[in-house]
Formats: C-alpha cells, sequence, structure tokens
C-alpha cells in the first residue's frame, strides 16, 4: 500500500470519528446556553415580584386607566350649554330654538341682551348663544334674507367646530325647509327631487368614542411598559453594581440583555390579556372581530421592538431617574407621532415622515385592523415587517453601545 493510500485510509476513520464526538458536545453546549437564559430569565421575574409598586402601578394602569379613558374622554359633543337671545318671540324662531336639543345641545336659558350673551362666554358659564334677530319670521315668510348668530366659545377648537358644524346643519335645514314651505313647494319628492344621502359606517356602526379611546389607551399603556420595565431592570443592575458581576460571568451580551425583554415581554402580553377580556370587552363592548392569536403575537414583535428602545435608554441612563425622564422623552412624541390623535396627512412633511418610521404608528393601524375590521396578516404584512425590521435596528444599537459602554 502507498503511503499516500495508507495516509488516506487513516484519516477517513478519524474524520469518521470526530462526527459523534462534534454532535454532544453541540447539545451539551445548546444544554448550557438553555439553562443560561432561563436562570437569568426566572432572574427577572423574581426582581419584578419583589418590587410591588411596579405591580400596582401596572394592575393601575391596564385597567383603571384604560377604563377611564374610555369612559371619561369624548371626542364627540354632548350637552353643550346653549343660550338663547331671541328678539322675535314668534312662532319660526321657536320652532329653530327647539331644533337646538339633546344630546348635542342643552338649552340653559335666555338672555336679555348682547352684553349679558357676552359675559356668559367670557365667565365659561355657557359654551354658545344663539342670537335671533327681530322680525326672523317676517323675513322669512315675504321671501327676505335674515340671518341668526350662534356666538361660541372655541377656547376649545374640537367643540367649538363640532358645535358650528351642527348648528350650520340644523340653520341650513331649517332654512331649506322654510323656503319650500313659502313657495308651496312642500316636502314631496316628486314636486321638488332631493338627493337623500345614505351612510354606510362601518366597524363602529354607533360611531363610539369608547371603543377608539380605550382601545389606543390600552396600545399606549403597553408602549409605556414596553420601554419602562427593561429600562428600569436594567438601571437597577447598574446601581446595585451587578452589572459588573455580570460581565465577568460568561454571558454574553445577548443572555444578559435578552432575558429582561422576555420576562417583561411575557407581562406585558399578560397585563394585555387583562385588559381585553376584563375592561375593553365587558365595559364598552369592544368587539375582537379578528384572530386573537395574530394580535397576541403582533404584539409581541412590538413589545420586543419597544424594548429594545428601553434597552438602549438604560445604557445612556446612568440611574433609574434619569431612567424615567428618558423614557418621557421618548414616550410623548412616540404618542402625538403615532397617528391616533392626528392624522399623519394632516402633519408637516418632515414630522409626516418621521410617523412613517415611528413603530407605534404601524402597531396602532394593524392593532385596529386586526380588532375592529377583522383584517388577516395579508393586509398587515407591511406594518409587522416595518415594526420587526425597527426592533432589529434598534437591537443592534443598544446591544453595541452596551458591548462599548461595558467591554
Amino acid at each position: 500500500m502507498s503511503p499516500e493510500t495508507r495516509t488516506a485510509g487513516e484519516r477517513r476513520p478519524q474524520h469518521a470519528a470526530d462526527e459523534p464526538e462534534a454532535r454532544p458536545r453541540r447539545g451539551r453546549a445548546f444544554v448550557v446556553w438553555w439553562n443560561r437564559m432561563r436562570v437569568m430569565t426566572i432572574k427577572e421575574y423574581l426582581q419584578l415580584y419583589r418590587d410591588r409598586i411596579l405591580i400596582v402601578f401596572m394592575l393601575y394602569a391596564f385597567t383603571l386607566e384604560v377604563f377611564l379613558a374610555g369612559s371619561g374622554v369624548s371626542m364627540q359633543l354632548q350637552n353643550g350649554a346653549l343660550q338663547i337671545h331671541d328678539s322675535d318671540h314668534s312662532f319660526a324662531s321657536r320652532e329653530l330654538i327647539h331644533r337646538f336639543r339633546p344630546p348635542q345641545f342643552s338649552i340653559d336659558g335666555e338672555v336679555l341682551n348682547h352684553g349679558e350673551s357676552i359675559d356668559l362666554l367670557d365667565r365659561g358659564e355657557a359654551m354658545m348663544v344663539l342670537d335671533i334677530p327681530p322680525q326672523f319670521q317676517e323675513s322669512l315668510l315675504a321671501g327676505e334674507t335674515t340671518s341668526v348668530q350662534l356666538q361660541i366659545d372655541t377656547s376649545n377648537p374640537v367643540l367649538g367646530f363640532l358645535a358650528t358644524s351642527y348648528g350650520e346643519q340644523i340653520v341650513g335645514q331649517y332654512g331649506l325647509e322654510a323656503a319650500m314651505q313659502r313657495e308651496g313647494i312642500g316636502l314631496n319628492e316628486q314636486a321638488a327631487p332631493i338627493i337623500h344621502e345614505e351612510h354606510r359606517v362601518w366597524y363602529n356602526a354607533n360611531q363610539d368614542d369608547a371603543w377608539f379611546m380605550s382601545v389606543v389607551e390600552m396600545l399606549n399603556v403597553i408602549t409605556m411598559f414596553a420601554i419602562l420595565l427593561p429600562a428600569s431592570a436594567m438601571a437597577r443592575e447598574k446601581e446595585r453594581g451587578t452589572v459588573e458581576q455580570l460581565l465577568v460571568s460568561p454571558l454574553s451580551t445577548f443572555q444578559m440583555m435578552f432575558p429582561k425583554v422576555l420576562a417583561m415581554t411575557s407581562v406585558i402580553l399578560v397585563g394585555t390579556m387583562i385588559t381585553i377580556h376584563l375592561i375593553l370587552q365587558p365595559f364598552f363592548g369592544v368587539p375582537f372581530r379578528g384572530s386573537l392569536t395574530l394580535f397576541m403575537a403582533v404584539t409581541a414583535i412590538y413589545v420586543f421592538t419597544t424594548a429594545g428602545i428601553g434597552m438602549l435608554l438604560a445604557t445612556i441612563a446612568r440611574n433609574l431617574a434619569q431612567v424615567g425622564m428618558l423614557t418621557a422623552l421618548i414616550f410623548i412624541p412616540m404618542v402625538f407621532l403615532s397617528g391616533a390623535w392626528t392624522p399623519p396627512e394632516n402633519m408637516p412633511p418632515v414630522l409626516r415622515a418621521v410617523s412613517a418610521i415611528a413603530p407605534l404608528h404601524h402597531y396602532i393601524d394593524a392593532s385596529l385592523g386586526i380588532m375592529l375590521k377583522g383584517s388577516g396578516i395579508g393586509l398587515l404584512w407591511d406594518s409587522i415587517l416595518a415594526i420587526a425590521l425597527f426592533g432589529a435596528a434598534i437591537y443592534g444599537m443598544s446591544m453595541g453601545y452596551f458591548r462599548r459602554q461595558f467591554g
């Protein structure tokens, strides 16, 4: 046998013998890695359990805060305080006044002059004053142009805009009916064809503000704790000096950071389920038309992504107080740029571009799509992908900064 043949023959059994030995080594390495992750995750649960004040705060936020947002905040005009200044005291003026009725308006009284109406508006005792001029009925019967004045307190521009819209609609409809009666046309569609507009309101047939307000508040609470919990856990490690102990251990950066995110994500998911089943559905009747599993999966991805922001803040902050300030600094712009309060179409181009990459904007779109519209992953894949890409980028930044700071 030639030397070359003998050498090849010797190598084959040696290589074949290495493969069975490599598999157990890889298996043992995975077991060690898994045990480290398990122990670190349990440690995070125990640390959170010891912080009773934080647990009480989480229970309040996921229950009472969401309930207050859904029941106490309304974007609709209800029982707007209306004062009347009727200088005509005719059948026509009384008919117009009676059309300003609940639930939008509440007639609180009558003023005698223009100065009194201004005084009520200045003191905040009236939101609106309806001023009907003299000879109002005579002008209508004679076919002459007449006008009424609705003075509105617009210190709250949203309610002021709604009051103006409702008032214009009521006065316009009354003027149309008065003109048709004067001409003897009546409201017969054959004599005077009228275009009837038919509304089709989808996904929220009653246009109930409580649905939107409660759901958005739940998403805001998820965002706040997704940033705060991992960041506060890391800040405590830095304050107590246990980060240095972890650095001399065989743990990698990923094994130090990921268990914090994993533990806090599971806690937030439990809080989300409590909100859905104990607050949203029993008290507000919010429907869940889509897949609950898909919603929880999207929420998990979003919490992982937002927790990366918290870990980045924790590496920058020196103590827990700085974490709280940085969390507020990040959380408030995220809410304003999410599109929940101001549609992105109404934002300046620069803010619209920032809103397009904000994870909360995509999370709100996906959540409302799943819960109220019953959308599936086929319609929401772009929002989910945007959240995941942002999360990958922010995790890379946070781990890189952590290595540079403690490496």
